[in-house]
């Protein structure tokens, strides 16, 4: 599905699972959506688990938390999984050809 918030005018793209918690989310920001995130919750887990989750979430942000139930005042239109791989394949190859904030810092 995908949601529109206008405030920062930033496109959410989110792939969710049986019981409606995101598994993979994509940012894109502004007229050129530029990709600002593009997390997996698989690959977030694993980073915590190794202890690098900070250098994860400075390059590729982190999915939404609470299940999809549980959002109020959104209006999220359905896609396909197909629609969501041709966002989720350039925003995350952009993204992982970046220096990541924490080595920006540096």
């Amino acid at each position: 599905m995908r949601c529109y918030w206008d405030e920062e005018d930033v496109w959410f793209y989110f792939e969710v699972d049986a019981e409606g918690w995101v598994t993979r989310q994509v940012e894109l920001q502004g007229p050129e959506l530029i990709p600002i995130a593009a997390a997996s919750l698989d690959e977030w887990q694993q980073a915590r688990g190794a202890g690098r989750v900070d250098e994860y979430d400075s390059r590729f942000g982190i999915t939404a938390e609470p299940p999809v139930s549980e959002w109020e005042g959104h209006d999220p239109e359905q896609l396909t999984s197909e629609e969501f791989e041709a966002v989720w394949g350039p925003a995350r190859r952009q993204i992982a050809a970046r220096p990541s904030r924490l080595q920006e810092r540096a």
